[in-house]
């Protein structure tokens, strides 16, 4: 069985964020009634085709049930890419698909379709957070519903995981930062394709966008509140 993928932060990265700004991490504590694990793409189009993604389930699992029982949030957001036969996102399919690949991607990707649907391993519940959205981001307002919820319930610390870690997980986590929320990306809780993609990820966020930590960490260091 596929393990989660194991990231390390190199040393050259460390040493130039340490000249930057003096200590490790940018967040040391999140308040949980402040704080939502925010789950990116783990749909069944995406998820089945991707080992190191279905090896992070179990973490994911479990980083959900804690923030529930120390009184914070679990938000899954779904990629939505079509609607009625149409493109939600009409450069993306035309410029950087075939034809083909285009419609199976948007098609998989409408409401309804089984691959649009949460992986069934999942332990996504009904008082979660539920939202979607049609680009990459998580955070665009305009193409995704999850800034609105995170706003009514007064989040301002989000853990970032789910997939791919280089694509919509970074760019949500990017994002995010911009709009003010306090980031963390939890390395085994995310997956990609291919380990340098994984890495890489990391790499970038790290620098200038939030903190990269483990399970372990978010829940034994940083998630701190009555179990």
């Amino acid at each position: 069985m596929t393990e989660p993928a194991q990231f390390k932060m190199p040393q050259y990265v460390i040493d130039r964020v340490m000249k930057k700004r003096g200590r490790l991490r940018v967040f040391e504590r999140f308040e949980p009634r402040e704080s939502a694990l925010v789950v990116i793409d783990m749909q069944e189009f995406y998820v089945r085709d991707v080992p190191t993604a279905v090896a992070i389930i179990p973490n994911i699992n479990r980083m959900a049930r804690a923030f529930r029982e120390r009184g914070g949030h679990v938000a899954w957001v779904s990629m939505v890419a079509g609607e009625a036969g149409r493109s939600l996102w009409p450069l993306y399919h035309d410029a950087f698909f075939t034809p083909e690949n285009a419609q199976r991607h948007r098609d998989n990707l409408t409401r309804g379709h089984p691959g649009c649907a949460l992986h069934a391993d999942l332990e996504a519940l009904p008082g979660d957070i539920h939202a979607t959205k049609h680009r990459f981001s998580a955070f665009i307002p305009g193409h995704s519903d999850l800034p609105r919820q995170l706003d009514a319930r007064g989040i301002r610390n989000v853990a970032i995981v789910g997939m791919l870690t280089n694509f919509c997980c970074e760019t949500s986590a990017r994002d995010a930062m911009m709009l003010d929320y306090h980031v963390a990306m939890v390395s085994d809780a995310n997956a990609a394709r291919f380990e340098d993609d994984h890495n890489v990820g990391f790499q970038t966020v790290y620098q200038s966008f939030g903190d990269v930590v483990s399970v372990d960490e978010m829940l034994g260091e940083i998630l701190l509140g009555a179990a």
